[in-house]
């Protein structure tokens, strides 16, 4: 199992390494993003009804309670006399998210997503009743409704249960109606359109300047930091430009990283990684302590007491361990060849990483998550 497993690490890493090196240049689109032209959260609280005695309970949900009275009297139903015998088994508050994306424009239609704020059990088979959804503004840009999609279901009986997946979180499909444009953030004149990386680096935004530059045959491209990139709107039409933009291809670049996992063993090393001349010595120390208790018996006529005594025996074995030299190596497939001709395990390898790290022989960024 050990070298089955092993066997895969090496062609994953090999896989990966073979893949970065015959990477092909990227679009700006894929890499960066416009400056105003971004998403912009909705919430809103709502009811629920129509579940199967899965809703809020009375007393841990009090304001599904006060929720419901206060929409029974929008139609004119005076339920507050008989506010202490309302329980709403089949009624639960929930609250509704969505995210409005740029340039949205009244009357068309989004996702969105429900979660339970009490103690029910299930929305499952539930409907949304009519929700307006706030922006951060405070100002109404959506109204949903409609019957709320569970991917999964609990059920309960006197002795078990049985849950799956997350069934007090759900969706509405096309349930959301946009009533109010989202705000703009690209106007087709403004002097400059700005891009921004989606991971800084100096390399890359000075790539970027020259292939806007190169592209255009003018110098109106100019990095202004690490992941910002100020153009200028020749044409003054922004739309025509960003589509212009986004088509430009180029060769990104980033640290040298190698990111560890120690709950599952997991561990990616991009390309760039090398390392120096370093010695690897890798072995495993066994301890096993058994007990095995023994009784005693005193001898006849001596009044003693039979009793039972602890017999605990410990064994040790250390496997032998490997040396192995790794040589400087630029290649990502040999380092993880030598890292697993040493013997090591996932586990172990990234023990052996963060020793090569401590070193100073690793030139990388080791990161564990």
């Amino acid at each position: 199992m050990l070298r089955n497993m092993q066997r895969a690490m090496i062609f994953l890493f090999v896989f990966i390494g073979c893949f970065l090196a015959q990477a092909q240049a990227e679009r700006i689109k894929d890499i960066a993003s416009v400056e105003g032209v971004r998403g912009n959260a909705l919430i809103g609280y709502g009811l629920v009804v129509g579940l199967n005695g899965t809703g809020d309970s009375s007393n841990s949900s009090p304001f599904t309670i006060n929720s419901i009275v206060a929409m029974l009297e929008n139609f004119g139903v005076n339920v507050r006399a008989d506010i202490s015998k309302m329980k709403p088994k089949n009624i639960a508050a929930v609250m509704v998210t969505a995210e409005l994306s740029a340039f949205s424009r009244p009357g068309q239609q989004l996702d969105v997503t429900v979660s339970s704020m009490g103690d029910s059990k299930s929305l499952r088979g539930g409907t949304l009743l009519i929700t307006p959804l706030l922006g951060g503004d405070k100002r109404v840009y959506s109204v949903a409704q409609g019957p709320v999609s569970v991917g999964g279901f609990a059920l309960a009986g006197k002795g078990a249960n049985v849950t799956k997946n997350h069934p007090t979180v759900g969706k509405v499909p096309n349930g959301g109606r946009i009533e109010r444009a989202a705000p703009r953030g690209l106007d087709l004149d403004q002097h400059k359109v700005i891009l921004t990386l989606n991971r800084a680096d100096f390399t890359t935004v000075r790539r970027m300047q020259e292939a806007i530059n190169q592209k255009f045959g003018q110098p109106i491209a100019k990095a202004v930091d690490a992941a910002t990139v100020e153009v200028v709107n020749i044409d003054n039409n922004a739309v025509m430009m960003v589509a212009d933009l986004e088509q430009i291809e180029l060769h990104t670049d980033h640290r040298a990283m190698v990111v560890v996992d120690e709950r599952t063993g997991t561990i990616v090393m991009g390309q760039e990684v090398t390392i120096d001349m370093v010695a690897v010595a890798h072995g495993n120390i066994q301890v096993s302590v058994g007990e095995s208790p023994k009784v005693s018996q005193p001898n006849a006529f001596s009044g003693g007491d039979t009793t039972t005594v602890d017999s605990t025996t410990v064994d040790v074995t250390e496997d032998a361990a490997k040396l192995v030299v790794l040589p400087k190596t630029a290649t990502l497939s040999s380092l993880v060849e030598a890292l697993n001709s040493v013997g090591a395990s996932p586990s172990d390898m990234i023990a052996v990483l963060q020793a090569i790290k401590a070193a100073g022989a690793l030139h990388a960024d080791l990161k564990v998550i």
